[in-house]
């Protein structure tokens, strides 16, 4: 069953909007966040991502929206795991607290255009080269192999478009406030803030190489990938101040998301051997002998393994106290210290 293309335009409109509404509320009052006004945000951003799925139900039929919540779910826990870097990256800046919603909505819009782009020319592959399947396939069971032997962690290294950037431009010092770009001493200079929203739209970026190959995993529908990881960056500014120092006691989190994005490797491998098109094997011809993994299968797979890490976690790490969830980032010791002058 095709998507109503008014309802694919119906929804990328509503989006548009709510973003914006969003941008606009946190531009007037830019603070940090309380933990009642983090959780009900993110309630607020989950119960649109289940409503939507129902809409999908209601629209067209229940495999679509089968795979909007599995793609929505494996997108927003590896959103959880790149929360880990959000937090290195604002205290490597030395980002005031209050100027941290702004700073993450930007970075997540940037994040979400790129990553527009990436399922774009993602979809674009799949539609033409159906053997792409297998390379996918190969490189999420590669990273999960590399999440159990913990060589995907959690540490922060500028890519080189921000080692560049903060090589040729002149930068001031310190923040001012929300701004870009300032006068001073009748020149203009870039503010850190520049360089911090990059950095979050950039590593979001990297992150999307396995997300992307993950989520097509599970649907081949370009409109649900995009709408799935819409709704689960849209909530991920709010979740970011609601678990802050909650992060650290999920300590099987990236051993669940080794099973989620293995266990999808191999679901795209068997497909793509069951729609086989390479000559060298089986003489180009698919391989109907191998069997498929229903969406269902993959959702109920998904919902177990974050239910079980979550669990585990929490009981590993029962009594640790949160580790500097309320400490402002001026207060956290950095990596490194914000961009100065002398820098450039």
């Amino acid at each position: 069953m095709e998507l109503p293309v008014w309802f694919e335009i119906s929804t990328f409109v509503g989006l548009t909007v709510l973003l914006l509404a969003d941008l606009a509320i946190v531009a007037r009052r830019p603070h940090e966040p309380s933990v009642r006004e983090a959780s009900i945000w993110v309630t607020f951003y989950v119960s649109l991502a289940l409503l939507f799925g129902l809409v999908l139900l209601a629209v067209t039929n229940g495999d679509y929206a089968t795979q909007f919540y599995a793609g929505w779910l494996t997108e927003y826990s590896l959103s959880v795991d790149n929360l880990f870097v959000f937090v290195i990256i604002m205290a490597r800046f030395q980002v005031p607290r209050k100027l941290q919603q702004e700073v993450l909505m930007i970075g997540i819009i940037i994040a979400l255009v790129l990553r527009g782009v990436f399922i774009l020319a993602g979809a674009e592959l799949i539609e033409r080269f159906t053997w792409v399947f297998y390379l996918f396939g190969a490189f999420l069971v590669y990273t999960a192999i590399n999440l159990v032997r913990g060589e995907d962690d959690d540490d922060y290294e500028e890519n080189a478009l921000i080692r560049r950037l903060r090589k040729v431009l002149p930068l001031t010092s310190e923040f001012h406030g929300s701004k870009l770009r300032v006068q001073q001493g009748g020149k203009k200079f870039f503010t850190p803030m520049i360089v911090v929203i990059l950095a979050l739209g950039t590593t979001d970026l990297l992150f999307a190489l396995d997300s992307i190959p993950a989520i097509f995993g599970l649907t081949r529908e370009a409109f649900i990938v995009f709408t799935a990881n819409v709704f689960a960056l849209m909530g991920l500014r709010q979740l970011y101040f609601l678990l802050g120092g909650l992060l650290k006691r999920l300590v099987y989190l990236s051993y669940g998301l080794a099973v989620i994005l293995g266990f999808i490797g191999v679901k795209l491998i068997l497909e793509a051997v069951h729609d086989n098109s390479l000559p060298f094997l089986n003489d180009g011809e698919p391989i109907t002998a191998v069997p498929e993994i229903p969406t269902w299968l993959s959702l109920v797979v998904i919902l177990g393994v974050l239910l079980v890490v979550t669990v585990a976690s929490l009981l590993k790490t029962r009594g640790q106290a949160p580790e500097d969830a309320d400490v402002p980032a001026e207060d956290v010791p950095a990596k490194g210290t914000a961009p100065t002058t002398d820098d450039v």
